[in-house]
């Protein structure tokens, strides 16, 4: 399995995230870093199931929760570049990859 990093911006966006459902319901913000754990395990494991929207980076989707996050698989490391709510505009990841 390859190894997985996350970027400074992308866990911000993360926590952010967080606390704007927990500050909506108790809970809820540590349900969508629950959900959100469960797809950052899956990434790594399998990288290239999560298919490709703009060189080399490559979508996993939530699915309880708005949220994409945008990745690069390489040979032996995932690096995580943002998490974002999918009604952002689309290409604001760009400025990131």
């Amino acid at each position: 399995m390859r190894k997985l990093a996350i970027r400074l911006q992308a866990q911000l966006d993360a926590e952010d995230a967080a606390s704007w459902y927990e500050s909506r319901r108790p809970g809820l913000g540590l349900q969508f870093l629950e959900e959100l754990d469960y797809v950052l395990t899956r990434v790594p494991a399998a990288p290239f199931q999560f298919p490709k929207i703009h060189s080399g980076v490559r979508r996993a989707l939530l699915h309880r929760f708005p949220y994409s996050v945008y990745f690069l698989a390489g040979d032996e490391e995932v690096e995580v570049i943002a998490v974002l709510h999918q009604r952002r505009h689309p290409d604001s990841w760009r400025s990131r990859s």
